[in-house]
């Protein structure tokens, strides 16, 4: 039987987000598995799995919000922004940082922010990813890009961080694009010192959580055991961000073919809509781009029976 749905992963360290799909593939018997935004290999937490016809919706889980939880370490700065490359900058100096100082630096980087994208990231320029710049040693202008921070929260009663080397914690709330890395070092920059992210979890992406989430070890049980069913979330779950409208009998045709149809009033404030069948998803609709008072077909999902209208 053909495997549909959404997985929710837990990511284990040690191991790249396409790891984790070559080891889905084996365990649950299928080529049609995708992930939903790459997680760095030290890097552990949520990470939403398409499976089947779920693979439509990936690019939209991983377009939703992300959050993390991250230590951020003042004193030293590295090449790849993490605590996995070779320090460039070291500060070695008796520091003092007031909870107030630390509370000021992370507002001010909060909303939409400017960041520059690491060296040893997979942001391509001219048709090449900047990673294999760095390794090679070729210099290239990075491109700058807006994301979109939602809030920073300080997982520390402390009032005062003092030493040559400072540890703290944060909660991040933020939307898609964004480097928890680079987030760190300009946090380091409003206090005035090098800094790096010396841990990464994500714990949460969209509407899935750690307590949705499943290692691979787990999976594999669950699908030794003919169970694996009883974790998948619907294809709906993907398209969560969007606004949902169940149809008619009189507009089922022509959404089924994918015709372009009078814009929806929910697309007055949205982007997107999906048109339902029973609750389950048939097509996700857009704003057209030359019509004003037109929308058109950007996903169809399926083809429901006429008597399930």
């Amino acid at each position: 039987m053909a495997i549909n749905g959404v997985l929710p992963l837990w990511k284990e360290k040690g191991m790249t987000s396409h790891d984790c799909v070559f080891k889905l593939r084996k365990i649950l018997k299928t080529k049609k598995v995708g992930h939903t935004g790459t997680l760095d290999p030290e890097v552990d937490g949520v990470l939403p799995i398409c499976i089947g016809g779920a693979t439509k919706v990936a690019e939209y889980i991983t377009d939703q919000g992300k959050t993390y939880e991250a230590e951020v370490t003042i004193g030293f700065s590295t090449e790849t922004e993490d605590a996995t490359g070779a320090i460039v900058e070291s500060d070695l100096s008796e520091k003092a940082v007031t909870r107030k100082q630390l509370l000021e630096a992370l507002e001010a980087l909060t909303g939409e922010i400017t960041q520059i994208p690491p060296m040893y990231s997979a942001v391509k320029v001219n048709g090449k990813k900047l990673y294999e710049y760095a390794r090679q040693g070729i210099p290239v202008e990075r491109p700058k890009r807006t994301v979109r921070i939602d809030s920073i929260e300080l997982l520390s009663d402390d009032e005062q961080w003092s030493g040559q080397e400072l540890k703290f914690s944060i909660r991040i709330r933020c939307g898609k694009g964004t480097y928890i890395r680079t987030l760190a070092v300009q946090i380091g920059e409003k206090l005035g010192y090098p800094a790096h992210m010396s841990k990464l979890t994500r714990t949460a992406s969209g509407k899935f959580d750690a307590g949705d989430c499943k290692t691979l070890a787990e999976v594999e049980e669950l699908a030794q055991n003919g169970a694996i069913g009883t974790i998948l979330k619907p294809l709906s779950y993907g398209l969560s961000s969007f606004p949902f409208f169940e149809i008619d009998r009189k507009d089922f045709f022509a959404i089924k073919n994918g015709q372009v149809l009078d814009r929806h009033p929910l697309m007055a404030e949205h982007e997107f809509l999906v048109f339902t069948v029973g609750g389950e998803p048939l097509a996700l609709y857009k704003r057209h781009p030359e019509k004003a008072d037109k929308m058109k077909p950007e996903k169809m999902f399926g083809s429901p029976k006429m008597d399930e209208v």
